[in-house]
């Protein structure tokens, strides 16, 4: 007894992660870079089927609201695969119905079909390169930078963001959107394949799994986290507050993210040029997605998502303030405070999950939390879009994204207290 007390009291170091551990960092990073470059593009397109079809902003918004519904129906699904086959099988998956997807998408001569093809099939193959797939996977192997290795993964969703704005809105400029749906099948069908040979190659290293920190301690305890279950979770406050972070965060955000570039034309900026700033505003993104998440594992969860709603909420004040396209100044400071902290909640709140309820059945329990965001996403996104057809104005459905903001904010405080079975 008095050796296994001496044991437990010297300072202990967590294992550095293995060779394999980083390797699959790098692989989800890229994967969810493409395949969140692919679906941001769409706001892209919007403005595109707007022009030629005539389709009312309500209208083009189903697709992208479908595409929330099913991606948060979908991740309890995409979680439970993630646990049991891992994410080179997903990733092929995924990889092929993104592929079939795009290159469907430039026949489309009819709502329905973009609905079926972006909303539906493009939607799982996407959930099959997210965060459901590979965040259980790293918060095993990267416990005490738990925070720093999801706010690395999550960092590609506003890479990939900021990246297809302007390249997308150029080759639509240049040789048209159908046009541009070849050219994305194409890519999507040559990466497919590098990154499933680098997730194989990632699988060939033995990953040591850091081990949880006691808290208010110098080390690791050698005891293993007590599992939990799905129903063991959902029993308790914290799912259900962490359920309501996820949809007022997608509330909040997609009021404004799908029409920003719409937003920008209505107020008279050039296309390409507004695609530009926003797309430059969503690199920010990068680091601050970084900073949060890497921030969150030494002042906490809660705190490093607060500072980021607020950031978000200056973000959207700025583009309240916009009437006409001389504040240039305005769009910019607009696009670099929302886009600064565009999926910055992300890691503090994927973080908090897993540091809520470890275990095996963590892809599951993520997946189902998860469901909120999806349907915060999909009613902001139509939401926006028929308020303008109402009003003519994008003005409400901003407002409505500051009280969304800081909903969430009242949630995660809420938080800061362990889960009790």
């Amino acid at each position: 007894m008095v050796g296994l007390t001496r044991w437990r009291s010297r300072p202990w170091r967590s294992a550095p992660a293995s060779r394999g551990a980083w390797l699959m960092l790098g692989g989800a990073f890229a994967a969810f870079t493409v395949s969140a470059g692919l679906m941001h593009s769409y706001a892209i397109f919007l403005v595109a089927f707007i022009e030629q079809f005539r389709w009312s902003r309500a209208e083009t918004s189903i697709a992208y609201s479908v595409s929330q519904l099913v991606a948060g129906a979908s991740s309890p699904l995409a979680g439970a695969l993630a646990d049991r086959l891992g994410p080179r099988r997903l990733l092929l998956l995924g990889g092929s119905l993104l592929v079939l997807g795009l290159l469907a998408s430039a026949f489309i001569s009819a709502l329905w079909q973009i609905i079926l093809l972006y909303g539906v099939v493009m939607t799982i193959g996407a959930n099959c390169l997210g965060l459901v797939v590979f965040v259980p996977l790293l918060s095993r192997h990267f416990v005490r930078r738990r925070g720093m290795a999801i706010s690395i993964v999550q960092s590609a969703n506003g890479f990939g963001r900021a990246a297809s704005a302007p390249l997308v809105q150029l080759l639509i400029s240049t040789l048209g959107w159908r046009e541009t749906y070849f050219a994305q099948a194409a890519f999507m069908a040559a990466v497919v394949p590098l990154l499933a040979t680098l997730f194989r190659r990632a699988a060939r290293y033995p990953i040591a799994a850091e081990r949880d920190p006691i808290p208010g301690a110098s080390g690791p305890i050698s005891l293993p986290s007590p599992e939990w279950s799905l129903g063991e979770a959902m029993r308790t406050r914290h799912f259900w507050l962490l359920f309501a972070v996820y949809l007022f965060t997608g509330l909040g955000s997609f009021l404004v993210s799908l029409h920003q570039l719409a937003f920008a034309v209505d107020r008279g900026f050039d296309k390409l040029y507004a695609a530009g700033v926003l797309g430059l505003g969503s690199f920010l993104a990068i680091a601050g997605t970084i900073f949060t998440g890497t921030l969150s594992d030494y002042i906490g969860r809660e705190s490093s998502a607060i500072l980021a709603y607020g950031i978000s909420i200056l973000g959207v004040v700025c583009a309240l303030l916009i009437t006409g396209p001389d504040q240039g100044w305005l769009l910019w400071l607009h696009a670099c405070f929302f886009g600064l902290t565009w999926g910055a909640r992300g890691p503090a709140i994927t973080a908090k999950t897993a540091d809520l309820f470890p275990g095996r059945q963590l892809g599951t329990i993520l997946g189902v939390i998860t469901i909120g965001s999806g349907i915060g996403s999909a009613a902001g996104s139509w939401a926006a879009g028929w308020i303008f057809d109402l009003s003519g104005s994008y003005r409400l459905a901003f407002m409505l994204s500051i009280a969304a903001y800081l909903c969430g904010c009242i949630a995660f405080w809420a938080l800061r207290r362990p889960a009790r079975r």
